[in-house]
């Protein structure tokens, strides 16, 4: 019986009967360091697999590393991971920009680059790069998602944006743009900025005078602060939206001032633990008592932590899926197959489901406002449908 049992394990490099190593990239130095809790919420997730006995037996071995946003320090941080440390696979590093740079690399050593932290359009191309997946939804979705919302709502506007300039900004301004579609022309001005950029006054002095009453920022969250700040010393007043990944109360709001945030819009997918709605939550209640455990100086107000430990279950739910087949393939093939899959906090109406011709795991998202304290939803789930898998 333990022969037969023996006989069914399969490994590649990066798993054995007791460990399972997953390689990780993360900015813990550098202009985007806001998203570091991502990576240490991870590793604080994994803690808590490994305190309760593993996954099927193993524990995990989580090995991140710091690229401090660049994309040349990425591709040797994942040379690394493969050819030293020998991982099993690469799991939510993080960044439009360093993940485009290991894709190809990753792709060509066949080693799954799973659940990345981005929501550029290109981690759903399976027929082009199969071994790539993402995981929150995908940046042209959101832009298409606001874009239904300013037609509902502010129709005769005009709009601003401010992007950054890689393929994470092209992506929301297509989305947008394609929202809009015959309404596009509500778009009279957009600029776009470097990540190491010191100050965004210019754009931001620029998109002002184009007289526009809608502003849009796709942005990292130190500068998605500065240009909240700087609308607010200008008394400009639009409707002002915030990309998704720059809506962290703790590392945007707090900094810019909650009294320049007051109404600020943005979208989720993932409960806010201090939004008054779940204030008698399991969800919340569970992931409450994860971080008093687990990372109890960290900043429950960053919603990086929500993030990480959502992105997390997620991973160890196709390590579980696995079982005794640790093979990269598998993997690949678990994690192209999760359907109606809820970690822990992410919101009513809203799961993960992906199959081999859509590798955009989470499609759906909902409008909040910052009320000057919490965000407040609005609306209802929304989807961007730019998969076209479900409407």
């Amino acid at each position: 019986m333990n022969t037969a049992a023996s006989a069914q394990k399969q490994y590649d490099p990066g798993a054995t009967d007791t460990e399972i190593k997953i390689g990780n990239i993360m900015p813990y130095s550098g202009p985007a360091s806001a998203y570091s809790l991502i990576g240490k919420t991870e590793a604080a997730y994994f803690r808590k697999v490994n305190d309760e006995g593993g996954i099927n037996g193993r524990k995990i071995n989580f090995i991140s590393y710091d690229d401090a946003f660049s994309p040349p320090k990425a591709v040797e941080q994942a040379r690394k991971l493969v050819e030293s440390d020998e991982v099993l696979l690469v799991f939510q590093s993080l960044g439009t920009q360093s993940n485009s740079a290991i894709q190809k690399y990753l792709n060509a050593k066949k080693v799954p680059h799973l659940f990345v932290a981005s929501g550029a359009t290109k981690w759903g191309d399976p027929q082009r790069f199969p071994w790539t997946i993402g995981w929150q939804p995908n940046y042209q979705s959101e832009g298409r998602i606001y874009a239904k919302y300013l037609l509902q709502h502010h129709a005769n506007g005009k709009i601003a944006a401010l992007w950054q300039n890689d393929d994470a900004g092209k992506d929301q301004m297509k989305g947008l743009r394609d929202g809009l579609g015959e309404k596009a022309g509500m778009i009279i001005a957009d600029a776009s900025y470097e990540v190491s950029d010191p100050t965004l006054d210019s754009q931001i002095a620029r998109l002002k005078d184009s007289g526009a009453d809608i502003f849009i920022s796709w942005t990292t969250p130190k500068a998605a602060a500065q240009a909240i700040r700087r609308i607010a010393e200008l008394k400009w007043k639009p409707v002002y939206i915030i990309g998704n990944t720059s809506s962290q109360v703790a590392s945007v709001l707090r900094p810019a001032g909650f009294e320049n945030a007051r109404g600020v819009i943005s979208s989720a997918y993932l409960k806010d633990p201090f939004d008054p709605t779940w204030k008698d939550d399991e969800d919340v209640r569970t992931w409450n008592a994860f971080m008093s455990k687990y990372m109890p100086d960290a900043d429950r107000a960053d919603s990086s932590t929500v993030y990480g430990y959502a992105a997390a279950q997620t991973m160890a739910q196709v390590l579980k899926q696995c079982g005794d087949d640790l093979t990269r393939t598998n993997i690949m093939k678990q994690a192209a197959t999760l359907h109606g899959f809820k970690p822990t906090m992410l919101l009513p109406g809203i799961a993960i489901d992906t199959s081999s011709t859509d590798f955009f795991p989470i499609e759906q998202l909902q409008l909040m406002q910052f009320d000057g304290q919490a965000y407040k939803l609005m609306d209802s789930v929304m989807t961007g449908e730019i998969g076209g898998k479900r409407e």
